[in-house]
């Protein structure tokens, strides 16, 4: 079979797969299989020093799985304290090389930017962002635990300046899979 053939039998057998088949080989292949509980658009609930409120988020690749792309929303009912509100926020994951460690930055509709180391454990099933230890500043923590095929945890946590170990618990909530 000459190359010409072989390349179109490929690809057509390849435009046969199920899309999360071939998705699967790409995510595997550019090294984002390891988020795969968190790909696809989820709506929660939960609550902390906020209130109670409701947001949804989403996990996606992009640009050719260069980047995956979080995007999410939280809004909270207005109380007897405050007027109601939403906090809207976008995290871009990257690697600067197949070498180096994960890394992301975000981005949140009040004008914080924040970076990001991130770990995952072992077994995959909970996932850790942890803020730069930046003197005079806060530090921030967010973990994402699977708990089900289509569901998770997460909590938020903020460790006060000159202490960036001392996180206590923000916002906790639950999430389904849409």
């Amino acid at each position: 079979m000459n190359r010409t053939v072989r390349v179109l039998l490929l690809i057509t057998v390849a435009g046969l797969l199920p899309r999360t088949i071939a998705s699967s080989a790409q995510e595997t292949t550019s090294g984002w299989a390891r988020f795969e509980f968190l790909f696809g658009d989820w709506v929660g609930e939960g609550g902390g020093q906020p209130g109670q409120g409701i947001g949804e988020f989403s996990f996606h690749p992009g640009l050719q799985n260069r980047i995956l792309v979080r995007k999410s929303y939280a809004a909270y009912p207005p109380t007897k304290d405050r007027p109601a509100s939403r906090h809207e926020d976008l995290t871009v994951v990257y690697k600067d090389s197949d070498s180096a460690p994960l890394r992301a930055i975000y981005f949140d509709n009040e004008g914080h930017v924040i970076n990001y180391s991130i770990t995952i454990s072992p077994d995959r099933k909970t996932i850790e962002f942890v803020s730069d230890v930046l003197p005079s500043n806060p530090r921030f923590r967010l973990t994402y635990v699977k708990t089900g095929s289509d569901t998770l945890t997460l909590r938020f946590e903020i460790a006060p300046p000159g202490k960036p170990d001392s996180f206590s618990t923000y916002i906790e909530a639950k999430a389904k899979r849409k």
